[in-house]
């Protein structure tokens, strides 16, 4: 099926091998399809506060799947203590088929955790009920991350109906914790080192430019996140008799909180670093319909749009513990609790932002607060190096499969783990790819997936393996 290129770079030897592997993918979507459905309906949020039996159950259904495939010498479910040892972390499922012939082995890596749905009132359907409309299926993890899945194991059937007995290596890590913070991925990857080794990795969670350009993420921020507690009063008073007088919590946390922006928006924390990146054209109008920005209202920040989503600083508070409003005495609040979520862009140290961060609330706690920071999470920001034979080798494969060139593109969000691989296997090639669109809502109501899209890098993925397989030069 495929051959070396005299200059030792592999090709598909031809259209009709091409043509073969679409042929295999467009037979086997629609099982793939049902195949993520049934892992949609599974309820695998990993948080603390939910049933952890459904992501056991999750663990057990994509390790039945991958072992469906029949390429792999083993597929196990396994777990990894979490960084302070004090418990187990979620299961993952971990496959292995050994390389022969001088092969290069390629690990495919996704995640079978969700988030929470959060309210039902906000989804159009059960976030749990995969409902097709149009071109999209909807549910919770139907983008991200089972998208992911079963992008890989889609095509390692289409690969393997027409590769016959390959020569490739495989190993497959999903993990089962991505969303809660990746906690047990540093033990889980050194414990399972001999069994995820490869030369190259493919990460499949992040996004495409758009439904009909597919995109190979090069630059990602890092994360750090935080429990900040603000307390100013040792009970609570009645604001009528004391208000005026006495500093309450809320009033302390709305002055500190807005000390972290400028009137524009833009993150005025000092310590936190921005980076110059070549960023394609993106205007206001997109960026409105993209997230939905009301009539009137404006975007924040400055330099280019996507400077601000992939290069700079940015920081969100994400939840308040404190009444709500139905419950809302006249009352001076004694405490306030919130969450905050930072974004930091690559090339900035995750545990030195969060330094950046702490002090800049320290010196400007008003009125005497007292500041507690609790659960603190932090995830280093990444560069792709794209110079290596497994980018060139991707870029290939995309444009045959979406019959356009891939954009190289930033994302805004984190995948903090990817540098603990980097620790781990220095030597590999890391290539981030997914299957998302910029309307596929990760993490929020209506979450979605574009089957165009899915489709597409599936085939995508499946002519790679190809390519691989007729590496001896690795």
């Amino acid at each position: 099926m495929t051959q070396p290129h005299p200059t030792g770079s592999p090709v598909v030897d031809s259209h009709e091998a091409v043509d073969d592997i679409r042929d295999a993918v467009d037979g086997g979507f629609p099982a793939t399809v049902a195949d993520l459905a049934r892992l949609v309906r599974i309820p695998s949020v990993s948080w603390p506060a939910f049933d952890a039996a459904h992501v056991a159950e999750s663990a057990d259904a994509v390790a039945e799947l991958l072992r469906g495939t029949g390429v792999f010498d083993l597929v196990d479910i396994r777990r990894a203590p979490v960084a302070d040892g004090s418990e187990l972390g979620q299961p993952a499922v971990v496959a292995r088929r050994a390389a022969r012939n001088g092969r290069p082995t390629v690990l495919l890596y996704a995640h079978h955790d969700v988030q929470p749905p959060g309210r039902d009132e906000d989804w159009e359907t059960p976030p749990f009920e995969p409902t097709q409309r149009g071109d999209r299926l909807h549910g919770r993890g139907a983008a991200d991350d089972k998208a992911g899945i079963m992008a890989h194991v889609g095509a390692i059937r289409a690969f393997a109906e027409v590769a016959g007995d390959f020569d490739l290596g495989l190993a497959v890590f999903i993990e089962g914790e991505e969303e809660w913070a990746s906690r047990s991925f540093a033990n889980f990857v050194h414990e399972n080192r001999d069994l995820l080794a490869a030369d190259a990795i493919i990460v499949a969670d992040s996004g495409n430019w758009d439904v009909t350009t597919p995109a190979i993420t090069v630059a990602l921020r890092g994360a750090v996140a935080f429990n900040l507690r603000i307390d100013t009063l040792t009970h609570a008073s009645h604001s009528g008799m004391f208000g005026g007088a006495a500093p309450d919590a809320m009033l302390a946390a709305i002055r500190l909180l807005d000390s972290m922006w400028a009137d524009d928006g833009s993150v005025v924390v000092e310590g936190l670093r921005s980076i110059d990146l070549p960023t394609p054209e993106y205007d206001e109008a997109q960026l409105r319909a993209e997230v939905g920005l009301l009539e009137g209202v404006v975007p924040i920040g400055n330099g280019s749009l996507l400077s601000r989503i992939w290069a700079q600083p940015a920081v969100t508070v994400t939840g308040i513990d404190a009444p709500d409003v139905a419950n809302a005495s006249n009352t001076l609040l004694p405490g306030v609790r919130v969450r905050v979520s930072a974004r930091i862009a690559p090339g900035q140290d995750a545990d030195e932002a969060f330094t950046a961060i702490r002090s800049h609330l320290e010196a400007r706690a008003p009125f005497g607060a007292r500041l507690t920071f609790e659960d603190i999470d932090t995830g280093q920001p990444f560069l792709v190096d794209t110079s290596g034979w497994a980018v060139a080798e991707t870029r290939a494969a995309m444009a045959e499969a979406w019959g356009r060139e891939p954009v190289e593109v930033g994302v805004g969000g984190s995948i903090p783990f990817i540098a603990e691989f980097v620790e781990e296997f220095p030597d590999a090639q890391i290539l981030v790819t997914g299957v998302e669109d910029p309307d596929s809502r990760a993490h929020s109501p209506n979450e979605s997936l574009h089957l165009g899209v899915f489709k597409r890098a599936l085939l995508a993925e499946a002519l790679l393996l190809a390519r691989l397989d007729a590496r001896s030069d690795s």
